[in-house]
């Protein structure tokens, strides 16, 4: 039953994506200053936003780990770690693909959004360091502390084009997403679709360390 729910969630991250680059490349209209480059945003912004998921919940399950010790809450913050990172890293480098094309330079130094999320970046991986560095169990606390501090970047990413003057552009508004329509409906699929694979990636993940504690258990037999 549980493997073919597996199968399930991924044949629907698999036909979400399908759906998802198809509207992104054919539906969505032509952005008439930068042209077809543009639609990379519809790649963009879902990375940043399952990258953001992802971070929070190693966050949630940093703090449920520490009020109850049950480790299975550790490697769940530990799994969803190594997909946010997965996808930030992606986030990056779509972000500055789109960065050459609209602004003429890789990575525009001192803009805050790119300076706080490179920090956000840095943070997790050297979250992953730390828990690559230590055995299992003995590092958990300290790995679910860096975790939640770590998250706080989240909402400075988020909230820094509006606290400081930044080149990039303000998409969700007071009053929804600032885009016509066909725009918005593309981008809510790509951050649907997007959410799904997370999902499909964070239980295979998920399998894997299952499938390592089983291995574990049978070598101290």
């Amino acid at each position: 039953m549980r493997w073919k729910l597996v199968y399930l969630l991924d044949g629907a991250s698999l036909t979400g994506m399908v759906v998802a680059l198809c509207m992104a490349l054919l539906y969505a209209p032509t952005e008439r200053t930068m042209g077809s480059a543009q639609r990379i945003f519809y790649i963009h912004v879902p990375l940043a936003w399952v990258s953001f998921l992802a971070f929070f919940v190693v966050f949630l399950g940093g703090i449920i780990f520490l009020r109850t010790r049950d480790l299975r809450w550790d490697k769940l913050a530990l799994s969803s770690a190594e997909v946010g990172v997965l996808f930030c890293t992606l986030m990056l480098i779509t972000g500055a693909i789109w960065a050459k094309v609209a602004w003429g330079v890789w990575w525009p130094w001192g803009d805050p959004r790119l300076t706080t999320t490179l920090v956000l970046w840095l943070i997790y991986l050297g979250y992953m360091l730390l828990r690559a560095l230590s055995e299992e169990g003995r590092i958990a606390k300290v790995a679910a502390v860096f975790g939640i501090v770590g998250f706080l970047d989240v909402p400075v990413v988020f909230f820094s084009v509006r606290w400081w003057r930044s080149i990039h552009g303000v998409v969700v508004t007071s009053r929804g997403l600032n885009l016509d329509l066909k725009m918005a409906s593309t981008l809510w699929v790509c951050l649907a679709a997007f959410t799904l694979l997370y999902a499909c990636l964070l239980l295979h993940r998920l399998l894997l360390e299952e499938a390592g504690d089983e291995l574990s258990r049978i070598g101290r037999r």
